[in-house]
């Protein structure tokens, strides 16, 4: 035998079944010698290789043995023929040994084994023999380049092999039983090409059959290996995933399978030896602790598989799971566990979570992949409720006291429950806990409770956590009530009459009510009083008050009042009964008005309707007595009838008579007055049943209609005796329709449901006025009656439904018809002013809209439209509304979101578009309505300064001078008129943008162009006041000049402190009233504080001219009268400045802070004292007139003084005529000034002839050159003093030696004629002298001061 052959076979292993028999005291171990082989040198070896054969002591009589024995070959050519040696052994064979009987049954072949290297061997089963389970796991398969199928598989050994050696094969033999399958991937580094994916392509199949031959090969020797396959080819080079079906085979024997691979492949194949990789996803045991997870519970996530990993990583969702505060991972990787704790998992843990145990060698990579999602839920605590009112008390409630309730979803293990109290009343309770809900049961204690701390809330918390630390809470909010006690008391008792006034006033000793209610029971109905003008509620002390103005049958009844908090109602009643009493406008008079004569009896009658069921007690009230009536039924009226005489014939008078109804609780009405005039008796005219009067004497009597229920409708009939006999001179009687319309319309307001009955109402008052539409149009009263009946029902605040919108528009509408044209006329003419109460009743029915669903329909109705908004929460649009008339007139209204913004949630913006109520107001004939009239009102409070912006087309293009106007209500009393205060307009073409600081009702008035035909007075004011302020100028710088000549003594120097102070004040008065006067003219808009300030200027100094010639008056008068006596200049300075300042300032303050506030200072179309509202103009005319009678008052006592002079006096004529030259300057300035604002104050008056006018212009615009020519140029020293500067600059070298006597003549030589005039008038023709520089007597210098303060 070859020494290869030899060295090929290690060892071989034989299995002996001998059979034993022996005595129990035998020592017999049979195998514990080598037997010599006889073949050759090879022998056997009789060590037991498997632990529990080591040592086999045989205490049964007979036993059966399985001995494995080692046979070691040095040429394995020997192994056949041992395996035919064996295999024609004869058995069984007996032998003895050690007197032991032992049988062999079976001698047979399991394990071959041959060498590889130094250090193993590759070691196989023979057929019928495999590997025990217990080392299957274990073996690796030994290299082999063979690819032959029967090529037996060898497992690598390490030497010395002790075994366990192979095993008759069995269902638990390593490699039987239920294969499985393993998928596997692995890279070819080629390009993917689309083939690979088509199983019928031949490429596909190529490949197939090419990998699965070398799949096959490489993993044949896997335990139990059944087949490998290719089941598809994947992109991204090339990935092959294939199947190996094979007993339970390692992860070691796998890559060690995986290894051969490629040398059994064409390496075309660029199989990448590193790529194989298997990944497992269901093999692993997912586990989550607690199964319910909670938000804030701790929860373990455990995985585990039955091998053992290099690496475990956890993913949520996408992402991998880093160790941190919240996050744990532990476990042990020898044993394939990982766990993964969080803390405090909250709603965003919620999702897939993946454990990946990954398992790699250079060869192989196994990922085991386990997925489970987590649901992570909020412990939701409910409570039985979350609100309770408790009246703590009530006797029954602290009895069975309430229970509060808490529950979770599930009952879980470990709950702890806390109950927490947080309120200002500190109620405890008691605690329990059942299954998954918690129970606080309340000890309501009426001493921990008052009144005034009813309705505190009280928060119990009630606080669940789980064994795994989640925590939920729920509040239960407690509203502790104290049942309140509530008292009723009335103004008039319990009776009350009807048409009277009363109130009830409900207390309650809880103030923190949340609302109140009345109601009215009477029989078995019950209503609510709907009345927001007639209740008021107030909050400390809890008080509600029922004001009721009038008294009617809906107010009879039992009233209960309610003050609710919560659920808990506290409750008063009281029964009001109300007496029959007729209303005043119920009562019929008649007469209204007649004459009566002396000594003649004169019928009076007061009725009322017949439907009454009460007893009146009426009597008539005369002057100085009462009559009694006689009662008498007319017809559908109860009459109370009686006479009266009058028997002072002495003279023409008129008594005013009335009836007076009383019931029987003593309440009475007054009819309205009968008015009789006493004629003589021989002057009567006409004489009929209906009356006595003389000629053009009217007589007026009453409605009378027979077939009215009522007897009478209102309004009156006046007759006029003409020629003998009485004419119907006006008819203002109301029909029936109108006249019930009316009465309902007084009731409805005065009900305690008028807003519940208002949309009938409006429906019937729609359809009646246009039934009616042709009596309205021609009678004024029915139409005045109309107005007064919008008037009443605009009070109520209605629901913004559109039916009630429309009915009440569509009655505005019908009334400023064109066909009421007439009757508007008349009812302008009677100045009523009942277009103005129309159009304050649609501005306070749009302001009492209350919005339905947070809406306000938009109504049409021919010439009325309203549009409407609701401001809501965090508004931020502008408002902006559009309107179009039928002629096709246009008005847009814009209010700007910053000024939307201040206004409070849920108020109202409602604008009101007329096309034809305008032309009924009253318009000056100057101005005209040029658009449309549109009106905006706001329902909540706002700021002072709230603009808006108003774009009017206009009417006629035509006309000139827009003025942006609004109707101010207060204007005129109590009718109002057009007022331009707060809006600037600016014209764009056809159109014109007012600009206005409030809201209301807006127009624009133009007139014709005047701007070419300016008035006489406007020319003569102009020119005038130019003239005027040019003189005052020259006389100021006059004075200056001459300051220092003339100011030489103290006289003197006043008087030409005064004329100063006169020029100054008049200049600056004039420049304002030419500024303002101009602006006017020119039809520019003026801003009303610009305008206020001018007025306030001009009147402060034009009373400072007047006060300033008072004090020059003051001081003549003091000059010439008190002689002897000397007062400094700095006291009679000081008084002078005071009089002419302070006064004046004093005066022009309190006239604007009286005024002012009243929005009546100024006039409406110029910057001036108003006249009409508030009479401001006296506050200028009577100083100025007081003034005037001043200062004449004190020229007659100078005249008077120096006509007939005292002891003392100059006697001399020159010195009579010198000091009558004094007073000149006060004798003609004072008339002109006083006559000057005499005719002001006459051309106020409206019938004034122009010539007042003209003359007051003329003299007005010329005060500033009288005070040039009579206060200084017509004073002598100031002449002297020009002449003197004059020649001092010509002969400055003989003016150094100057005589003392120099003669000039008057004013400058008399070279101006109207000085030669007044000289010649106060009989100066000669000569004076003027005062040298030498030092004058006492009686000079006086005289002196004299002059210089006139001159």
């Amino acid at each position: 035998m070859s020494s290869s052959v030899t060295a090929g076979l290690h060892c071989l292993f034989l299995l002996v079944l001998p059979c034993c028999q022996t005595s129990q005291d035998s020592n017999f171990n049979p195998f514990q010698y080598v037997i010599d082989s006889p073949v050759g040198e090879e022998s056997f070896h009789s060590e037991m290789q498997r632990q529990k054969r080591n040592m086999l002591i045989f205490n049964l009589l007979t036993m059966d043995y399985a001995v494995d024995i080692e046979v070691s070959l040095m040429d394995s050519s020997y192994l056949e023929q041992i395996r035919q040696y064996f295999k024609n052994f004869e058995l069984p064979i007996s032998m003895n040994i050690s007197d032991a009987e032992i049988t062999v049954s079976n001698i047979d072949i399991t394990t071959v084994c041959w060498p590889s290297d130094e250090n193993s061997s590759c070691c196989s089963c023979e057929n019928g023999y495999a590997w025990p389970s217990t080392v299957c796991s274990d073996m690796i398969p030994c290299p082999s380049d063979s690819t032959k199928p029967d090529w037996t598989c060898g497992y690598t050994q390490e030497m010395p092999f002790y075994g366990p050696y192979c095993e008759p094969q069995t269902e638990d033999s390593c490699g039987m039983g239920e294969p499985i399958v393993t998928d596997i991937s692995v890279r070819l580094d080629v390009d993917f090409s689309d083939d690979l994916k088509d199983p019928s392509s031949h490429l596909y199949k190529e490949y197939k059959a090419d990998l699965e031959k070398a799949f096959n090969t490489s993993y044949r020797c896997l335990p139990g290996f059944v087949s490998a396959t290719v089941t598809s080819f994947s992109p991204g080079s090339v990935f092959v995933n294939y199947q190996v079906k094979a007993g339970a085979a390692s992860f070691n024997q796998i890559a060690n399978s995986n290894k051969a691979v490629h040398q059994f492949l064409d390496s075309s194949y660029h199989l990448n030896p590193a790529t194989f990789r298997t990944e497992i996803t269901d093999q692993a045991n997912f586990t989550v602790r607690p199964s319910d997870i909670f938000e804030g519970d701790t929860v373990r996530l455990i995985c585990e598989i039955n091998s053992a990993s290099d690496n475990v990583t956890w993913y949520h969702s996408t992402e991998s799971i880093s160790i941190s505060f919240r996050y744990s991972i532990e476990g042990d990787l020898s044993i394939g566990r990982s766990i993964l704790k969080i803390t405090n998992v909250t709603k965003e843990d919620s999702g897939p979570y993946m454990c990946n145990f990954t398992r790699e060698v250079p060869s192989y990579r196994v990922i085991h992949v386990a997925t489970k999602t987590l649901n992570v839920f909020p412990l939701n605590v409910t409570a039985n409720r979350k609100d309770i009112d408790v009246p703590c008390n009530s006797p029954e409630m602290q009895t069975n006291s309430p229970v509060l309730s808490c529950c979770i979803e599930k009952q879980l293990p470990s709950l702890t429950v806390d109950w927490k109290v947080n309120g200002e009343i500190n109620i405890t309770g008691v605690a329990s806990l059942s299954e998954n809900c918690t129970e606080y049961k309340l000890n309501i204690n009426e001493s921990l409770c008052s009144p005034e701390k009813s309705g505190a809330v009280t928060t119990y918390t009630c606080e669940i956590q789980t064994g795994q630390g989640a925590r939920g809470s729920e509040s239960i909010r407690v509203t502790y009530l104290w049942k309140a006690h509530v008292t009723i008391s009335s103004s008039t008792n319990s009776i009350v009459s009807k048409g009277y006034a009363f109130n009830l006033t409900c207390r309650s000793t809880v103030s923190n009510y949340d609302s109140i209610s009345w109601k009215i029971q009477s029989g078995s109905s019950t209503k609510t009083v709907d009345c927001d003008m007639c209740i008021k509620n107030r909050k400390f002390p809890a008080t509600s008050e029922l004001s009721v103005k009038s008294a009617t049958q809906d107010w009879n009844g039992t009233y209960i009042c309610t003050f609710s908090q919560k659920n808990l109602e506290s409750s008063a009643n009281m029964s009001i009964e109300v007496i029959s009493l007729p209303r005043k406008q119920n009562i019929m008079i008649d007469p209204v008005r007649a004459s009566i004569t002396c000594n003649k009896p004169q019928a009076l009658e007061c009725c009322i309707s017949a439907n009454t069921t009460e007893n009146y007690t009426v009597r008539f009230v005369v002057p100085q007595s009462n009559l009694q009536a006689e009662e008498k039924k007319n017809g559908n009226l109860l009459c109370y009838v009686s006479s009266y005489t009058e028997e002072d014939c002495s003279s023409d008078k008129e008594i005013t008579t009335y009836c007076k109804f009383t019931n029987r609780i003593g309440q009475g009405v007054n009819s309205e007055y009968i008015r009789l005039q006493v004629i003589p008796a021989n002057k009567v005219s006409c004489k009929d049943p209906s009356g006595t009067g003389i000629e053009g004497s009217t007589l007026i009597k009453p409605c009378r209609q027979s077939d009215n229920p009522d007897g009478f409708t209102r309004g009156n009939i006046t007759y006029k005796c003409t020629n003998g006999s009485w004419k119907t001179e006006k008819n203002e009687c109301l029909s029936t329709t109108i006249n019930n319309l009316l009465n309902s319309a007084e009731s409805l307001v005065n009900s305690p449901d008028a807003k519940a009955n208002l949309p009938n109402y409006l429906a019937d008052l729609s359809k009646q006025t246009k039934d009616e539409l042709n009596i309205i149009s021609s009678s004024a009263a029915n139409l005045g009656a109309i107005v007064s009946m919008l008037d009443i029902v605009s009070s109520i605040p209605a629901d913004a439904e559109e039916p009630i919108i429309q009915n009440f528009l569509s009655t505005v509408d019908l009334i400023v018809n064109d066909s009421t044209t007439q009757a508007w006329t008349s009812l302008t003419t009677e100045k009523t002013q009942k277009s103005s109460l129309l159009l304050q009743s649609v501005e306070q029915f749009s302001l009492n809209l209350q919005p339905v669903n947070n809406t306000i329909p938009p109504v049409f109705v021919n010439s009325v439209q309203l549009h409407g908004i609701v401001i809501k929460e965090n508004n931020n649009l502008d408002y902006n509304m559009s309107f179009n008339s039928s002629d096709s007139l246009t008005v847009n209204v814009l209010i700007g979101e910053n000024e939307i913004q201040t206004l409070t949630q849920n108020s109202t913006i409602v604008s009101v578009m007329y096309s034809k109520l305008g032309r009924i107001l009253p318009q000056n004939q100057s101005e005209r309505l040029n658009g449309l009239l549109i009106t905006t009102t706001v329902s909540s409070n706002r700021s002072q300064n709230f603009a808006v912006n108003m774009t009017f087309s206009k009417q006629n293009s035509s006309l000139k001078m827009p003025k942006c106007v609004f109707w101010n209500f207060t204007l005129n009393k109590p009718g109002g008129d057009w007022d331009t205060r707060g809006c600037t307009p600016t014209e764009e073409e056809d159109y014109v943008i007012c600009s206005c600081n409030h809201l209301t009702s807006f127009s624009i008035l133009m007139s014709p162009d005047k701007s070419s035909q300016l008035v006489f007075e406007d020319y003569i004011s102009y020119v005038g006041l130019a003239i005027s302020i040019l003189s005052l100028v020259v006389c100021i710088i006059i004075e200056s000049l001459v300051w220092k000549y003339v100011t030489n003594n103290t006289t003197s120097y006043m008087r030409h402190v005064c004329i100063l102070n006169i020029a100054t004040s008049l200049l600056i008065a004039d420049i304002w009233f030419i500024v303002t006067a101009s602006i006017n003219d020119q039809n520019q808009q003026m801003s009303r504080h610009v305008c206020i300030m001018a007025t306030f200027f001009i009147h402060l100094f034009y009373l400072c001219v007047f006060f300033w010639m008072l004090s020059l008056g003051l001081i003549l008068f003091y000059r010439l009268v008190f002689i002897l006596h000397n007062t400094s200049k700095t006291a009679q300075k000081a008084v002078a400045f005071f009089l002419g300042y302070v006064c004046p300032f004093v005066i022009a303050v309190i006239t604007i802070a009286v005024t002012l506030p009243k929005n009546n200072y100024t006039r409406k179309n110029i910057c001036w004292l108003n006249w009409e509202d508030s009479k401001a103009l006296l506050a200028f005319v009577i100083p100025a007139l007081i003034i005037v009678a001043t200062n004449l008052f004190i020229t007659a006592v100078v005249i008077i003084k120096i006509l007939r002079p005292t002891i003392g006096d100059r006697s001399s004529k020159q010195e009579r005529n010198s000091l009558f030259q004094i007073g000149k300057s006060v004798a003609i300035l004072t008339p002109l000034l006083g006559l000057t604002w005499g005719l002001g104050f006459v051309t106020m008056i409206k019938s004034s002839h122009q010539a007042f006018r003209v003359l007051f212009a003329l003299l007005n615009a010329l005060q500033g050159l009288f005070i040039l020519v009579f206060g200084t140029l017509w004073d002598k020293k100031i002449q002297e003093a020009l002449l003197k500067r004059n020649l001092t600059s010509k002969w400055s070298s003989q003016q150094s030696k100057s005589s003392s006597l120099i003669l000039v003549t008057p004013m400058l030589a008399m070279s101006y004629p109207f000085s030669r005039t007044f000289n010649n008038l106060c009989g100066k023709t000669g000569k004076y002298r003027v005062s040298s520089s030498e030092p004058s007597t006492s009686s000079s210098e006086n005289t002196s001061k004299a002059y210089s303060l006139l001159n």
